[in-house]
């Protein structure tokens, strides 16, 4: 089959789902990241749909740097897993919190879903040859 070719552009095609998946994540989380105290609090107030009601300030502050300098070590391909495990772990909170405020509204919840399961396949399938890790 004519697509089967393809296969050979499998690295440039994790190239271009890094930087854009990066950028994304990036333009989502710096606007968390600077934005102070409050607003950290504010997220890390998301863990409490998981029964985590202590330490807001903190849980918030580690998502919003999980989702800013995640997405510039996804574009880098640099400590590409951990980076991917705590997208992952990111959007699954954000998942249950927008299940639970929504009331189950699947389109609420529905892309933070999609995202933790793209970031979980990718620690599996890693950064490709175009990137700072090489695996």
């Amino acid at each position: 089959m004519i697509l089967t070719s393809l296969s050979k552009y499998r690295d440039v095609g994790l190239l271009l789902m890094r930087i854009g998946l990066g950028t994304m994540m990036i333009l989502h989380g710096w606007p968390k990241l600077v934005g102070g105290p409050a607003l950290w609090e504010k997220l890390g107030a998301a863990m409490g749909h998981l029964g985590i009601s202590f330490f807001p300030v903190g849980w918030g502050f580690m998502a919003a740097l999980s989702e800013s300098l995640g997405g510039a070590l996804l574009i880098l391909g640099f400590c590409f897993r951990p980076a991917t495990m705590l997208l992952t772990c990111t959007m699954i909170v954000a998942a249950t919190m927008h299940y639970k405020t929504s009331g189950g509204e699947f389109l609420e919840y529905a892309w933070p879903v999609e995202l933790a399961i793209v970031f979980a396949s990718l620690i599996l399938i890693g950064p490709g040859r175009f990137s700072v890790d090489k695996n």
